[in-house]
């Protein structure tokens, strides 16, 4: 079993990410879908006249801001647009796929932070904001997903949870799908994104780092900037979660996830 997460940034090639996935699934694979959606939430933000907003740790981690109306513009976009989106492609090249975010059937439960330290643009000072709804996914329903795919159903999940409390939470596409990997004991993870995988110098594409052993995560980690220190953070939760083989991959490639699967990408094994 393959766990794909489709990035949501821009640049990202649905079209050729489908016709893949479409084209593995004739051949008998079996594969669940994650998909991210920041791009479509900051457009649709933009659209509604309610700016995106980030929040950044004292430990330098930028996440968005998600306050109630984000949450709404959110929902639209991950469960809404992006993911039925993907569906509607999948279900036209032959795929039967089936739309979920994480609140349906609780597939996802998160736990919420009450109150997320921040540091202040404007002072640099610390502040305590309470009214951010993001979360941590702690828990799969595997036997629903298991239930879908034994039935033929290609899963596509959004990367919206349910709370503790029921409240839908925000929460982070690339580390969802480890945790859908490893509730899954999939073989592989594959992670896309619009670059070939992890550069040791970005954005020198040819400083590609082709493997990464289990013990030298911390240190790609230390490597990774931007966007791909959540991936690298997530193959890591996959290892730990057993999972036995991550690839950050290129989307842009024209059939990406047979790339990947064939040593294109970073490739990190425990």
């Amino acid at each position: 079993m393959i766990v794909v997460k489709i990035g949501g940034g821009a640049g990202v090639n649905t079209d050729t990410i489908c016709a893949d996935i479409a084209s593995r699934v004739t051949q008998g694979e079996q594969i669940v879908v994650v998909h991210g959606t920041s791009d479509a939430v900051n457009t649709l933000s933009e659209r509604v006249g309610l700016p995106p907003r980030t929040l950044q740790s004292p430990q330098g981690h930028v996440s968005r801001y998600t306050d109630p109306d984000t949450l709404e513009v959110y929902t639209m976009a991950a469960a809404g647009q992006v993911n039925k989106t993907l569906v509607a492609k999948l279900q036209s090249l032959g795929v039967n796929a089936v739309g979920l975010s994480g609140v349906d059937g609780k597939l996802m439960v998160a736990k919420r932070k009450d109150a997320v330290r921040a540091i202040d643009p404007d002072t640099g000072r610390q502040r305590v904001v309470r009214d951010d709804y993001t979360g941590r996914v702690e828990q799969i329903n595997a036997p629903l997903l298991e239930l879908l795919i034994g039935a033929g159903y290609v899963p596509v999940i959004a990367p919206l949870a349910i709370g503790m409390e029921c409240e839908r939470l925000n929460v982070d596409g690339d580390r969802a799908a480890a945790q859908v990997a490893g509730a899954l004991q999939a073989d592989t993870l594959i992670i896309l994104t619009n670059v070939p995988g992890l550069l040791a110098k970005f954005p020198d594409d040819s400083s590609l780092i082709k493997h990464i052993d289990g013990k030298d995560i911390e240190r790609a980690i230390e490597i990774a900037g931007g966007r791909m220190k959540k991936k690298v953070l997530a193959a890591q939760e996959a290892l730990e979660l057993k999972v036995n083989r991550i690839v950050l991959a290129d989307s842009r490639k024209s059939a990406p996830i047979s790339a990947a699967l064939a040593g294109e990408g970073t490739e990190i094994t425990p």
